[in-house]
Order: C-alpha cells, then structure tokens, then sequence
C-alpha cells in the first residue's frame, strides 16, 4: 500500500493523461456534428464537478475544465441526458435546440463520439504499424506446465504453434488473446513437431495470475510459456497500407470486445476482466515503472519506449470507450439511439415520464457497473495487499 501511495502522483497523471485524449476526441467528434447540423451548445465539459477553468465563447457556448478529471461531456441545448433535463431548454447559445433536430441528424450526433473514437484508435494504429511494422516470427513452446491443459492433450516443449482455430500465428501476442478470450472453450491449436503437424484440442481455463503489467488478474491460460522460434522478415507497410491496417487493427480490437464481453455475460468470463479508469491508471503507471527500470537504456530510448507503450494502450482505450458507448443503455450514445429509433417509427418523440424513467433506471444501472469494475481495479493495484502485482 505505501508504494501505491508513493506512485499517486504518477498514477493521477497516467490516468488523466489516458482517459483525457480518448474523451475530448469522442465529445469532439459529438461538438462537431453537432454543430454542422447548427444545433446550439450549452457547455463542453472535461471533467466533472465545479469547474476550475470556465469560458463562454461567441457563440454561447461554455468550454470548462472541472476539478475531477475523468471523463467528460457535451450538453445541447435541450438535450435530455439526465431525467431533469427532459423538457428543458436553456436560453443563451447560438442556435437551435437539439430536438429540432431531425431523428437522422441526431442519431449522427449519437454516432460521432464512438466514431470518433475509432477514427483515432485507427490512426494510432496505423501510426504504430507504419514505424514499426509487424513482427513475423514462428511461435514456439519453450515450456509447459505439469498438470495445465496443454500438457493434458499432449503439446510439448519444443513443439511450434502455427494456427489457432484456423488462424495463422505470427506472434507471440496472437497466440495469448486467442487463449485469453476463449476460457473453457476447446480450441484447435496446429502444431509443428519435427517433420510432423498435429491438431490438438486444447481447454484453456480461468485462473487468477499475472498479466504482463504485473497485475493479478483473472485470466485464461493453457499452461505454456512462449518464445520465438525463427524469425521471418518483419511486415512493413506505406502510409496508405499503415492507414488501412489502422482500420482492420480497430476493427479485429472491436471483435475481441464484442467476444470479452459475450463471455462476460454468459458467465464465461469473469466481470473483473474488465478495465475502468483506476485500471487503466494502475496499467499506465506500471507500464511507466517497467519502461524506467530498464537501467541498460539511455533516457532518450526509455521515453520513446514508453510513448509507444502509452499511446498503444490510449488505441485500445479508444476502442473500448467507443464501443462502451453504443451499448443500448439510456444514459449513453446507444440509448440515445434507441429513443431515435422509437421516434422514427412511431413519428411522434418518446413520453417524457418514460424518459425520465429509462434515464434514472439506465443511470443507476451505469453506476452499479462503474463500482463492480473500480472496485475490481482497486484489488488489482494492490491497494489492500490481495491480487495486486
């Protein structure tokens, strides 16, 4: 506990350096369209609470910083985005009031947050695979568990992973998401063994370990450790193929959401394999501390280390805010759409008593996620001496 309160300040400034990007980049991507279709904006937060930095500009509109820094919001004049704010329009900014928008424009507003956010999940992507390409390695099995589920079907030191369910591996990475998100489902590793290929069937399960950060957390595992074999010429790319990567990179990362989060719901996954802001600063701040560690490396190498590693994670921060953002919940982008959907197809605007009822319901809902997630990153970091790398 007293070498996570003596890393505070670095753990505030991880977390606010990580979450700040993702949500002004997605209440951008809302101001933006919003806009463009003139409607009036009452205030850009960052942050929550009482503001410590507040300006009104031409059009009205108050920009402020508030004194938590996590998270954000955009609020349109007449917007309703909690159940006291149905009905309501306030007075003062330039333009019109949000449903006076048509069903489509706001349903694009909706859409421009999360976008946005894939936008820049994608460009961070490809920026990385256009410096550094991709690794094209032959994955090994330098040991095995006694007891784990690869010794059980079989698979020996020495042996090389070529597929996993029909997948090529190139990667060590490949080789631990595909493990890490299919817990108690058989997968199908091909193997090479000497001359021979073999498909084994193999049963990851759940247990409560460390990841790379050093964090105890519970994750899916088959008993292996993991090296490379050979190494093949690194895939590079031009900007453009960089940029498309980017595009799949997001897209393959919103697929393994969707997965993580089927398993979470069908119980086939633990709740706590899922990551909120505490997390999120916990991972940063260890990152900053294994980056620094690294006594053999000059300062210069250590930072632009550690600005790969930070801006890689901030990717799939990205994702996940986006994505987070456009389940149906009452009080987010997707629920947002839902209200847009009744609209469109019964042509009149959902009763403001069942709005407000959705919104208090899908609030407390949000709320009860919030501490079930922070209260599983408070015992991953270590807080109270149990799971904490």
């Amino acid at each position: 506990m007293g070498e996570f309160l003596s890393q505070g300040p670095l753990f505030l400034i991880c977390l606010i350096f990580m979450m700040g990007i993702v949500v002004v980049i997605h209440e951008l991507g809302h101001y933006v369209v919003g806009r463009w279709f003139g409607a009036a904006v009452e205030s850009f937060s960052i942050g929550f609470g009482k503001p410590v930095y507040e300006r009104t500009d031409k059009n009205g509109t108050r920009w402020r910083v508030n004194w938590i820094p996590l998270g954000g919001f955009v609020k349109f004049v007449g917007e309703g985005q909690l159940a006291g704010d149905v009905g309501k329009i306030e007075t003062g900014p330039v333009g019109k009031p949000y449903s006076d928008l048509g069903t489509g424009q706001r349903s694009l507003v909706s859409l421009a947050g999360p976008f946005a956010n894939f936008i820049l999940s994608s460009l961070i992507f490809a920026l990385i695979l256009g410096v550094h390409g991709r690794p094209n390695l032959q994955v090994g099995v330098m040991g095995v568990t006694d007891g784990g589920a690869a010794q059980t079907v079989g698979m020996k030191e020495g042996d090389s992973i070529l597929e996993i369910n029909g997948k090529k591996i190139t990667n060590t990475g490949e080789v631990i998401v595909a493990i890490m998100l299919n817990p108690n489902e058989q997968m199908d590793f091909l193997v090479q063994r000497g001359d021979e290929r073999k498909h084994l069937a193999v049963t990851p399960v759940e247990v409560v370990r460390e990841n790379d950060f050093g964090q105890k957390v519970p994750q899916a595992t088959i008993g292996i450790a993991l090296g490379a074999v050979s190494y093949g010429d690194r895939i590079t790319y031009n900007p453009v193929e960089a940029l498309g990567q980017g595009v799949l990179e997001t897209g393959s990362t919103i697929d393994q959401t969707v997965t993580m989060l089927s398993r979470i719901v069908t119980g086939k996954m633990s709740m706590h394999a899922m990551t909120g802001p505490v997390g999120i600063g916990d991972i940063s701040r260890r990152a900053v501390n294994k980056v620094w560690s690294q006594e053999q490396l000059t300062p210069w190498q250590r930072l632009q280390q550690l600005f790969w590693m930070l801006i890689s994670i901030c990717a799939a921060i990205s994702v996940g805010v986006g994505f987070f953002n456009l389940l149906p919940l009452p009080v987010l982008d997707g629920g947002h759409l839902v209200f847009n959907a009744y609209e469109a197809v019964t042509g009149k605007e959902m009763p403001q008593k069942v709005q407000e009822v959705a919104l208090t319901f899908g609030l407390i809902l949000l709320l009860g996620m919030v501490v079930v997630i922070t209260w599983g990153d408070i015992i991953e970091t270590g807080l109270f001496g149990a799971r904490g790398g």
